[in-house]
């Protein structure tokens, strides 16, 4: 497991991570990543909302609804956190949770 930290670009919103070989977007590319473990706020570690909702719609849950509030949520995370706990250790970089 690897922390990967925030880059914040102070006139935007927009954060930042050295992925791979190259800086991306957390909320375009983390958020959507089978990597992604969790947010790092403060000096805890919350898991990934995604991975959970995720779950829950294997399971049979309102998977619209769902997502879309677990991107919220992560959102939210980001904005308080500071880095990302990334699982690829193996270096590959972005590797979409929603498909295999």
């Amino acid at each position: 497991m690897k922390i990967l930290e925030f880059h914040r670009d102070d006139g935007s919103d927009r954060v930042t991570v050295a992925c791979a070989d190259r800086e991306v977007s957390v909320h375009s590319h983390c958020s959507y990543c089978r990597h992604c473990a969790g947010v790092r706020v403060g000096r805890r570690t919350i898991p990934t909302p995604q991975r959970q909702a995720l779950s829950g719609v294997r399971l049979g849950g309102n998977p619209d609804e769902n997502l879309l509030n677990a991107a919220m949520m992560f959102n939210t995370l980001v904005r308080d956190g500071t880095a990302i706990e990334c699982e690829d250790d193996a270096g590959e970089g972005f590797s979409s949770m929603y498909g295999r």
